[in-house]
């Protein structure tokens, strides 16, 4: 078939070149948001005086029936027939409709075309990528809220360091979680303008009307400058930085979920529906999803790679090159939308064994520094608390035993300031109920941040 922009040309396209140079195998997924722009543009040029009225309803009736025709899958998208989704509805809607069909592209490039239907698609898919986000949050907070006095060693180094509830460590996602919902509505702002009317790269000698047709696609405003306009593809980066960040905190939360889940933490176990086995181990119950996210992450950072690669060196204004935009952006959207569809799922679904997390606080000595600041409290200078304190875990580590095992005779061997109510001072849930600054582990304050959190989500869902 021969291309729409063929007047210029006195010979076919090579076979090798058009499969080299169709994008129609994967922009296809925008014939939606192609569509609407294109209602919007021919009702906009009737507006104007520029088409007939009768033509944009030939031209409304034929979009109409394509659309529907792609919804039911219909109508395949060959690479041998059409060049990419823009020159495919046109295509379509010509053999349909005839003459009108060519009055469409008045006023239009393809190049504010596809900017505009960039826009569009990730503007919806950050949408939803920002309700997935909000969900995740709503389902940590729940486990979060059922476990504020689940005591387990927090942890630096991964070395056991001070006592800290199941819930506070959670929330710690739910905090990073937070400031991804906020950047991905920070995109949603900065995307906020509407390419189409840019043209090529310096608008039409047409009088379209640039803000009628922004407001009609829900755009607060058009570009400001059609040569930008059309080679703007910083909101596809920022789009990407942002789902490259979320990952990068969807395989910190995997990897502490694989860890916890091992024999050597066993924190928690998942449900069998969320584990996968061994083809030759029959003893074995692995975090196969986690593990898969963990990976995943790498390949959502080479999207962002990629687009930043193809970018970095473009002239003013369109380019080739912009084509490759699409599919690393696609990628990431159907990446991260699989990791949110089946995280919360899995998180839900696990079953706490509180009881190992309290053991494993028992030992380790993360008490210490309760230790310490009670010798502290009663009037000790605080580096010869510590220190005195840190003789103590030594011996107890000689001696296999833990700090609330010294009698307290041995305890006064080392300090007159010692007495009864040392017991209570390193209990571990003492001590994280003490832990009662803003922001700290103990109950009172997770319960703040697990109602700022419900709060943050109740306020920032369906902002976009």
């Amino acid at each position: 078939m021969a291309k729409l922009w063929a007047g210029r040309f006195s010979k076919t396209t090579d076979e090798t070149v058009n499969d080299f140079n169709s994008s129609i195998p994967f922009d296809n997924r925008l014939y939606a948001q192609d569509i609407r722009g294109s209602l919007a543009h021919s009702d906009m040029l009737a507006r104007q005086g520029i088409i007939t009225r009768e033509d944009r309803d030939a031209i409304h009736q034929g979009l109409t029936e394509i659309l529907a025709a792609m919804d039911a899958g219909e109508i395949g998208f060959d690479p041998a027939q059409y060049e990419d989704i823009h020159m495919c509805v046109e295509q379509l809607l010509t053999e349909k409709i005839g003459d009108a069909g060519k009055r469409l592209h008045t006023g239009r490039s393809r190049n504010d075309q596809v900017a505009l239907d960039m826009r569009m698609y990730v503007r919806e898919e950050a949408g939803h990528i920002h309700d997935q986000v909000l969900h995740l949050i709503d389902v940590i907070t729940d486990v979060a809220q059922n476990n504020t006095e689940t005591i387990m060693p927090g942890y630096t180094h991964l070395q056991r360091a001070q006592p800290v509830t199941f819930a506070y460590i959670l929330l710690a996602y739910v905090s990073m979680l937070k400031r991804d919902a906020r950047r991905l509505e920070n995109t949603l702002e900065v995307l906020d303008e509407c390419p189409l009317g840019s043209g090529a790269l310096a608008g039409t000698t047409y009088s379209l009307d640039r803000h009628f047709t922004a407001e009609t696609l829900g755009f607060s405003r058009p570009c400001d400058n059609a040569m930008d306009g059309v080679s703007d593809r910083d909101y596809c980066l920022e789009f990407l930085s942002d789902l490259s960040i979320l990952m990068m905190h969807l395989s910190r939360l995997s990897e502490e979920v694989i860890s916890w889940c091992s024999w050597e933490f066993k924190f928690i176990e998942l449900d069998d529906a969320f584990s996968t086995g061994s083809s030759i181990m029959p003893q074995k119950k692995n975090p196969d999803i986690c593990e898969l996210v963990r990976g995943k992450t790498g390949r959502v950072y080479g999207d962002l790679m990629t687009l930043l690669t193809v970018m970095k060196g473009l002239p003013l204004a369109y380019d080739k090159d912009m084509q490759e935009d699409k599919e690393c952006v696609f990628d990431a959207i159907d990446t991260v939308s699989m990791c949110l569809k089946v995280l919360p799922d899995m998180l839900s679904t696990m079953t706490v064994l509180t009881e190992n997390m309290a053991a494993a606080g028992r030992r380790g000595f993360i008490n210490a520094t309760d230790c310490a600041d009670y010798l502290t409290k009663k009037g000790m200078p605080f580096r010869d608390a510590y220190k005195l304190t840190g003789g103590l875990v030594a011996r107890c580590i000689r001696e296999g035993r833990t700090l609330e095992q010294l009698s307290l005779e041995e305890l006064q061997e080392e300090s007159p300031l010692f007495d009864e109510g040392f017991y209570a001072a390193v209990d571990l849930l003492n001590a994280v109920k003490r832990r009662n600054t803003w922001g700290g582990p103990s109950p009172e304050q997770t319960q703040e941040q697990i109602a700022q959190a419900r709060e943050f989500v109740k306020n920032h869902r369906k902002q976009d």
